[in-house]
């Protein structure tokens, strides 16, 4: 039987086991059998520098925090070696990373198994955040998006100071308005002339 220390240690694990689920907006389970401690480290780099935590937790203390947090769905992938991956604000970085890391793998590294919003979801899904752009382009793409109206106004106002300013592009539309009274009084001082010829 475990000491009264040793259970308190495991009340603590889960404790904050659950509330990083709970922040987190998206997991995956691994099984990281076969991976070579190079591999790992290499792995771990990545994840860490995408802001991605990767911790190897036993898996009586996931199916704990599973229960906490509404996730027991993903107990049946709670088997061998499992590692978790949590990320607090990038739905796609830890998907990318380790679904990719999976493929090239010749050892028994899988993605079992995940959550998005304290909901499980499928494989399929998880291989579906995998191949979207990353957090970064996908930034890029909706500044760009952003710019583009705002870069046609500023070259739209270059161009009105390159014709000479406001005054310059006032002036052909002041002459256009003064035009037509000139042309509707043009019939009135010709109908003299031609009541003298009768």
């Amino acid at each position: 039987m475990p000491s009264q220390k040793v259970l308190e240690q495991k009340k603590q694990l889960v404790a904050e086991l659950t509330e990083r689920l709970n922040k987190s907006c998206t997991g995956l389970l691994v099984s990281y059998e076969g991976i070579s401690v190079a591999d790992d480290t290499k792995l771990r780099k990545e994840l860490r520098e995408a802001g991605v935590e990767y911790t190897v937790i036993k898996n009586t203390l996931l199916t704990r925090a599973f229960a906490e947090t509404g996730l027991s769905d993903l107990d049946q992938h709670l088997s061998g070696t499992t590692a978790i991956a949590t990320s607090d604000d990038d739905y796609v970085a830890a998907a990318k990373i380790l679904c990719g890391f999976a493929d090239k793998s010749k050892t028994g590294f899988t993605v079992k198994g995940g959550y998005m919003d304290g909901q499980v979801i499928s494989m399929d899904k998880i291989t579906e955040l995998s191949k979207l752009p990353s957090r970064e382009i996908l930034l890029a793409n909706v500044l760009g998006a952003f710019q583009a109206p705002i870069a046609s106004f500023a070259r739209a106002i270059q161009a009105i100071v390159d014709k000479g300013g406001v005054e310059a592009c006032e002036a052909p539309a002041a002459a256009e308005e003064t035009a037509p009274a000139e042309v509707a009084e043009a019939p009135a001082e010709e109908a003299p002339a031609t009541e003298a010829a009768e």
